[in-house]
């Protein structure tokens, strides 16, 4: 367990908001030192009930009323404790959220590398690890108030007796020997419960994003059925986990019940003796069952440490290869309170447009089946149209996003004017460059906020962008417009859309170059060739993006390119122009001549559905 980066988190988690958090803290170490008052109350009316003391009536009454007032002011303390504490833990668990997310989206190389399987798994991590941080520091406040109570509290039943004081305290201090032994079997068996209990949060996130696939498939029953496994596992780990804390629950109780055994048997022979009065008595078993906190603070914070350090463990592996529980727990700041900034009205200028993008021996192997590309060269000038083909696995989308930082290389060189690019995933982005991935992601937001996602464009730019795109039309049709909401990824609009939608993205944001990987998975021959139209037209006028790089086998594209490179097995074959590759290149005449038969059976299918709408027409 690394203690110092648990204590850092805590100390950076208190300085988020100090005046909350002592404020809040003091608030509830009021809550915990009041029942010291209650004792007192209850030493004195029992004192005068059994005759120890003068008695009135009066007095008595007094004393009823006195309690009755103190239980009040700790129910109104702890009311108040609560509203302040929550604004404090809100803040500090979204302050460090946060933190793992800009590392995840900003920071240096391949989030991809650091991103668990699945989106579900990460979610898991969001949620639980980050709460098991903030309830570290949480619990420090219960030990503070915990201390300054029972400093009272023993204070004043060791002036009373303090044989029966120090045979109180023992049983507390043999607690906190076992929770210390305890120690690693809690933080192993936690980290196990967290991590099963995140794979069940990834599969049932997988339910949802495949319910078609798993319909379609009849695996309804096997999906299930490996859910009910995820769900079991998670039980019997969640049970031990449980278990374990409730050991020391469990320790803490039979302390109290053995304490106040000994303060009885003790004060059996000091009332005899008239050293042990009832109101004496009274006190001391007040004090017992408050004095509990003390062990069970101590023991919560024994085993918060090694579930906050799973926690900084898990939440870091998120985070970039550089970054550790500094980073994590360091105050970005954030306007709980006060005004946000402003948010960004025009796009940073920059003196470096794009002359020549050059990429030289690229090498990316997947580690699970050592696949990938190898030394891949590719120059890409201003003003041209680079395409990326071949057949299904030769590597295209891996050298794509390899060039884009996506991907971590294994070796090459990537240079920007011939400047090299030392991090391609933060220097080649908007305004520089613009992506369409193969897959592309919408949000359950409107059709605006998908285009923009916070980038300062304004109406003209959003309808050229929509207009080369070839999805105007499309939005005319939209009764809401651009306010039309799409739903979670997209699923209110076709996948022609949904590809199109990502395009205008990309396009809003003028990029130096475009790169587009394989639109035709959605686009008919068609529409695709109106896009290509298009954009062409709007390059020559200075309206659109001049240099591109697409991933495509249509002729579409191939016709337009100035450059052609066929990858094979994650090797280049073949580069070039187009008539000079269909001469020299036999990959590329056999992708060429099967492009031409899959053309041919789409332009038939056409043909026949226009002549069955024709003939359904005329009955």
């Amino acid at each position: 367990m690394n203690i110092r980066s648990v204590l850092l988190v805590a100390a950076r988690a208190i300085s988020y908001s100090p005046r909350e958090y002592v404020g809040g803290g003091l608030l509830w170490a009021t809550v915990f030192s009041i029942p010291v008052l209650t004792g007192l109350v209850l030493k004195a009316l029992f004192d005068q009930l059994s005759g120890h003391r003068p008695a009135s009536f009066e007095d008595a009454l007094w004393l009823c009323a006195a309690l009755v007032a103190v239980e009040a002011t700790r129910g109104l303390t702890l009311w108040l404790a609560m509203s302040v504490w929550t604004s404090w833990w809100n803040k500090t668990a979204t302050i460090i959220r946060a933190n793992v997310l800009r590392s995840i989206l900003t920071s240096r190389g391949p989030a991809a590398t650091r991103l668990p399987h699945s989106s579900g798994e990460a979610i898991g991590r969001f949620r639980d690890d980050v709460h098991d941080l903030v309830m570290l520091v949480d619990n420090l406040v219960d030990v503070f108030s915990a201390v300054l109570m029972a400093t009272a509290a023993f204070t004043i039943m060791g002036s009373i007796d303090p044989v029966i004081t120090l045979v109180l305290v023992l049983p507390f201090t043999a607690l906190v020997v076992l929770t210390r032994l305890l120690n690693e079997v809690i933080r192993r068996v936690h980290a196990r419960a967290r991590r099963l209990g995140a794979a069940v949060t990834a599969f049932v996130g997988e339910i949802f994003s495949g319910v078609l696939s798993i319909k379609t498939a009849g695996a309804e029953a096997a999906v299930l059925e490996r859910l009910r496994e995820h769900n079991r596992r998670r039980r019997e780990a969640a049970v031990k986990d449980r278990l374990a804390m409730d050991m020391l629950d469990t320790a803490t109780e039979a302390t109290v019940g053995l304490s106040i055994g000994l303060v009885l048997l003790l004060a059996a022979s000091a009332m005899h003796r008239g050293d042990f009065t009832v109101g004496d008595l009274a006190l001391f078993t007040s004090y017992a069952g408050w004095l509990m906190m003390v062990p069970r603070t101590f023991g919560r914070i024994l085993y918060r440490l090694p579930q906050a350090s799973v926690a900084i463990e898990r939440l870091t592996r998120l985070m970039a290869a550089d970054e550790d529980a500094d980073d994590l727990s360091r105050n970005t700041g954030f306007w709980f309170t006060e005004d946000p900034p402003p948010v960004m009205t025009a796009v940073p200028a920059r003196d470096d447009p794009l002359e020549v993008l050059e990429a030289r021996g690229l090498t990316v192997r997947y580690p699970e089946n050592g696949r990938g590309v190898e030394a891949v060269d590719v120059r890409i000038e201003r003003g041209s149209f680079t395409v990326v083909t071949g057949a299904v696995g030769a590597g295209k989308t891996t050298l794509i996003r390899a060039l884009l930082g996506l991907l971590p290389l294994d070796a090459g060189l990537i240079t920007w004017n011939g400047r090299r690019v030392d991090d391609p995933g933060t220097f080649l982005v908007p305004n520089r460059v613009a992506y369409v991935s193969q897959v592309p992601r919408l949000f359950s937001e409107t059709l605006r906020e998908n285009l923009l996602l916070g980038w300062p464009a304004d109406g003209d730019q959003l309808e050229r962008a929509l207009t080369l795109a070839a999805l105007d039309r499309d939005l005319a049709e939209m009764p809401d417009g651009l306010d039309t909401v799409v739903g979670p990824r997209g699923v209110r609009l076709s996948g022609g859309q949904v590809q199109r939608a990502t395009a205008a993205r990309a396009l809003v944001r003028a990029p130096d170059l475009l790169v587009v990987d394989d639109l035709s998975s959605a686009l008919d021959v068609e529409t695709e060739q109106v896009l290509w139209d298009r954009i062409a037209a709007a390059a020559k006028d200075g309206r659109g993006p001049a240099t591109l790089l697409v991933v495509s086998h249509r002729r579409a594209a191939l016709e337009r390119a100035d450059q052609v490179v066929v990858l094979d097995r994650g090797r280049v074959v073949g580069s070039g122009s187009l008539p000079d590759l269909l001469l020299t290149c036999p990959e590329m005449r056999r992708l060429w001549n099967e492009e031409l038969v899959v053309e041919a059976e789409e332009d038939g299918r056409r043909v026949d559905a226009r002549r069955a709408g024709d003939v359904s027409s005329t009955r």
